[in-house]
């Protein structure tokens, strides 16, 4: 009976191994399609500001403040052209992430108002968000991104596993509390909400492992290097929480996998734990109620053994956020284009 209850167990797992596959293999064809569409619509001299080799350095040289990019921005793109490339987007992200990207690039015009820009402003503009397509879609390995102001998304595609990180999404204001017509909108209102949530759960004792400090950083610490790392887990452990406080923590940590495709949020979720739920630590740093004003703020980051998560919102008086969701292993695809070169592909 044991015998047959231990090879249940094992064909669960593979029957669960393959059906995992087999989605990540559906949403890297559906990525594929996706791209390879929008460099069809594309003309030549478009292709060649849009394209690069998957191996050219600019795939690391990323950014979320207002600069010129590489790529092809909304700008240069007929109306027609700027909805297949945001198909694009639509593919990789959930409804939910998909509407936060398109309200952070309507955030420019927010700050157009409150900063008194004119129309045509080149500084807060929200037609400068470009496209890079890195290699050649369906030949791995290969990838693409989409970059601007507080807007960050890298994906690659190899041997059909379809990665994410790093992913970057801010907010500036984090609250809108100018007279505008998106006064009131707060696009990482769960980011924020869930994370005083589960602070407010803690105990004392548990409180104080967490706590870093009453002064919050102001800016991520991870900033926009190409390798995150940090020292060592610090804070407090999901093991060292009751249940409802765990329960309260997967919560915050769902937050930012829904902002992606389902089979993107499940792989993560699976990798989480295969490396140790447990293991992932909550640590908080500045002031533990939301306030917004002069000398305010807060952050806090949620750290696992392969996994990083980021936010800090202490620019601006605490209205003003940075979130990012990294892999320590596997930014950029890199740790999958090491096991795809070491099983005999070629560079």
């Amino acid at each position: 009976m044991k015998k047959l209850l231990l090879l249940g167990t094992i064909l669960n797992l593979l029957s669960g191994t393959q059906a995992s596959a087999q989605k990540n293999e559906e949403l890297a064809h559906e990525m594929r399609d996706a791209v390879t569409t929008f460099l069809k619509v594309l003309t030549p001299g478009q292709r060649q500001e849009t394209e690069l080799p998957y191996a050219d350095l600019a795939r690391f040289d990323w950014n979320f403040t207002p600069r010129a990019r590489k790529g092809i921005t909304f700008k240069s793109l007929t109306p027609a052209q700027r909805k297949v490339a945001m198909a694009m987007v639509r593919v990789v992200l959930s409804q939910e992430g998909y509407s936060k990207a398109e309200q952070i690039i309507d955030l420019e015009n927010v700050l157009r108002v409150v900063e008194s820009r004119p129309a045509n402003d080149t500084y807060r503009d929200p037609e400068n968000y470009a496209f890079l397509v890195f290699g050649t879609p369906g030949n791995d390995p290969w990838g693409w991104r989409m970059e601007g102001h507080h807007l960050s998304l890298h994906f690659s595609s190899i041997d059909n596993q379809v990665t994410y990180t790093p992913s970057f999404f801010g907010s500036n204001p984090g609250q809108v509390m100018a007279d505008v017509p998106q006064k009131g909108k707060r696009i990482l209102k769960a980011e924020q909400d869930l994370a005083f949530d589960l602070l407010h759960t803690l105990d004392a004792s548990q409180l104080e492992k967490a706590n870093l400090g009453a002064k919050a950083p102001n800016e991520i610490f991870t900033s926009n290097a190409r390798k995150a790392s940090l020292s060592k887990m610090e804070g407090i452990a999901m093991g060292e929480l009751n249940a409802a406080q765990k329960a309260a923590f997967r919560k915050l940590i769902m937050a930012y996998l829904q902002r992606y495709h389902v089979t993107l949020k499940n792989q993560q979720w699976a990798e989480l734990e295969k490396n140790g739920i447990d293991k992932i630590h909550f640590a908080w740093l500045g002031d533990q109620q939301p306030e917004i004003g002069t000398g305010h703020g807060h952050y806090y980051r949620i750290h696992g053994p392969t996994f990083l998560i980021e936010f800090d919102n202490t620019q601006n008086g605490g209205n003003h956020i940075h979130s990012v969701v990294r892999d320590l292993t596997s930014d950029f695809g890199e740790d999958l284009l090491q096991a795809h070169y070491e099983t005999g592909h070629k560079k």
